[in-house]
């Protein structure tokens, strides 16, 4: 299956059609479109747990595949796309966010951001350096506008100053532009802008060393630029209930300058809250490179292999999640609704597994555990609530996407004959599970896009209780449409732009017996080729205004680079 090109970790969303290939996320068996050099599936056999729910082959897909492989749990593992043709703007996905294994595919890290601006608690280390305590300081606090933004929720604002000109020539029904702003000097060797977090009034965003803040409305800052000592090197991808975020920059210039500085902020304000330097843990155990995920009052930071627990709104230290069982030691997490661990048990050995855990975010105890069948690895969690994982076997040929019920059994397995296309972020060292987008997961059903090489592609709804399809529907454009969020009982998408026609933000009931596009939002045909030129990108649809920003600096010194844009009524 093909995606988009360049998140990973934060991996940037959308990528224009016909972009180099991202690991598969169909469902439960995609078949993938051939491409030269690259092999056919092959005949169906017994999976690890007999026939498992599809126990017989599947009919060729769109393009004439064969029959799959098993997946782990006996129905069809599907095999990947073929490597991405670089310079992919996306980051495509292989395996994953594990350290201390090869990766399948190549593309920039996503990093993180830290905030600066408020109340600060600083952090100093116990006697043995491993439990950081948090003592308050004097810091200045960050000052804010505290203004509401101009006619917040209806997407309508005043558009704010226009120096590029970029309304001229709007036509009656388009969307106009109500801000653009340029990205900060990058290092040429390029530079991550991870994360995107928009609240009541405020969109904020990181870029490199930096941390802006913009009006919803008019894109006035918000409160002043935070700039960080270092880059920024990992972001929790959520915001709290009360829109706080957690960032991490690195610990100084040098190679083995180590991702452990954390800064707690309020998106709000700009107000810094508590920081913390994260320790290594035992022998192997770094945090050269670290995973940030929020779950309820918790956040949680993965080191190589562990975790270190911290209360979200104090910075206190509350536990540890290690090595457990045979040999079984923490790779990454996933958060939002609940806190999920995926272990790596039994490294190098006859019974090496990956096994996938539910924790208490208050007390890191685990609630259940599924070992994933040997031979087969989680490579991203495509929901937390329900559980939907996408694994990959060892060789990296065949894929499965599998959703558990409450007590971690398995609950179905996706199949479907579609070729299916997310964008899944990338990158060789990151910890980032959640780094798929072009994917929405609500009670009942998964929403994913089909590949499309030419022309319009679909949305596949899938029932999460048997992994069968329930319904399609095709792109109103001849551009590739993908799945944003489910949100009021209707799915959002976005249709992506061309050249010379700007994108679209349509919803789709996701119940009822018709399911057609519903226009919401026409980006003009003015500002297609910036829009479409957002190649590493992340987007949102908050409040009837639409957000398309840069995950990735590309460093070039001869021109501006553009970092968000945004549109409304």
């Amino acid at each position: 299956m093909t995606q988009p090109p360049e998140q990973p970790p934060s991996g940037g969303y959308g990528v224009p059609p016909n972009q180099p290939p991202q690991p598969p996320s169909g469902g439960f068996g995609a078949p993938v479109p051939p491409t030269p050099g690259y092999g056919y599936p092959q005949q169906q056999q017994p999976g690890p747990y007999g026939s498992g729910p599809y126990g017989h082959p599947q009919q060729p897909g769109p393009y004439g595949q064969q029959p799959q492989q098993p997946g782990p749990y006996g129905g069809y593992g599907y095999p990947p796309p073929p490597p991405p043709q670089f310079p992919p703007p996306q980051p495509p996905s292989g395996r994953g966010p594990f350290k201390g294994r090869p990766a399948l595919l190549i593309a920039a890290a996503v990093a993180g951001l830290l905030v600066v601006g408020g109340t600060v608690w600083a952090v100093t280390g116990g006697g043995d350096d491993k439990k950081p305590v948090a003592e308050k300081s004097d810091s200045p606090t960050a000052s804010g506008t505290g203004d509401d933004p101009a006619n917040p929720g209806d997407g309508s604002g005043d558009g704010g100053k226009d120096p590029e000109n970029l309304n001229e020539g709007r036509k009656s029904g388009e969307a106009k532009v109500l801000w653009y702003k340029e990205a900060p000097d990058a290092p040429g060797s390029g530079a991550d802008a991870p994360g995107m977090w928009i609240t009541g009034k405020t969109a904020v965003k990181a870029a490199y060393k930096e941390l802006v803040a913009y009006d919803v409305g008019n894109g006035d800052p918000t409160w002043p630029t935070i700039t960080f000592p270092q880059k920024i090197c990992a972001v929790t991808p959520q915001k709290s209930a009360d829109d706080k975020i957690v960032v991490a920059y690195e610990s100084g210039v040098s190679d083995s300058a180590k991702c452990n500085h954390l800064q707690q902020v309020d998106l709000n304000t700009g107000a810094k809250g508590w920081t913390a330097t994260v320790a290594d843990g035992d022998l192997f155990d770094s945090a050269l490179t670290i995973g940030l995920t929020i779950t309820g009052k918790t956040l949680m930071v993965g080191r190589s292999q562990s975790g270190v627990a911290y209360d979200l709104g104090t910075g206190k230290q509350l536990y540890e999640k290690k090595k457990y069982g045979a040999a079984c030691f923490p790779s990454a997490f996933a958060g939002g609704g609940k806190l999920l661990v995926v272990s790596s048990c039994g490294a190098g050995s006859d019974t090496a597994h990956d096994e996938v855990q539910e924790l208490d975010p208050a007390t890191g105890s685990a609630k259940w555990t599924k070992a994933i069948p040997k031979g087969w690895t989680v490579s991203h969690v495509y929901s937390v609530d329900p559980v939907v994982l996408y694994m990959t076997d060892s060789d990296n040929k065949h894929w499965n996407i599998s959703t558990l019920k409450s007590d971690g059994s398995v609950r179905s397995q996706v199949d479907s004959k579609a070729a299916f296309a997310p964008s899944c972020g990338l990158s060789i060292l990151d910890q980032n599970l959640q780094g798929c987008q072009g994917v929405a997961v609500d009670a009942d059903t998964l929403y994913l896009p089909t590949d499309a090489t030419t022309g319009a592609n679909q949305i596949v709804a899938i029932d999460l209780a048997t992994g069968k399809e329930k319904w399609r529907v095709k792109s109103p454009e001849d551009e590739s449409m993908l799945p944003v969020k489910v949100e009021g009982g209707k799915l959002i998408a976005y249709v992506e732009a061309a050249y010379d026609a700007g994108g679209q933000v349509v919803s789709v009931p996701t119940t009822g017996s018709s399911h057609t596009t519903t226009k919401l939002l026409q980006m003009p045909a003015g500002t297609a080729r910036i829009e479409s030129s957002f190649f590493s990108r992340d987007i949102d649809y908050v409040d009837g205004r639409f957000y398309i920003s840069s995950t990735r600096l590309n460093g070039n010194d001869d021109t501006k680079e553009k970092l968000m844009l945004a549109y409304g009524k």
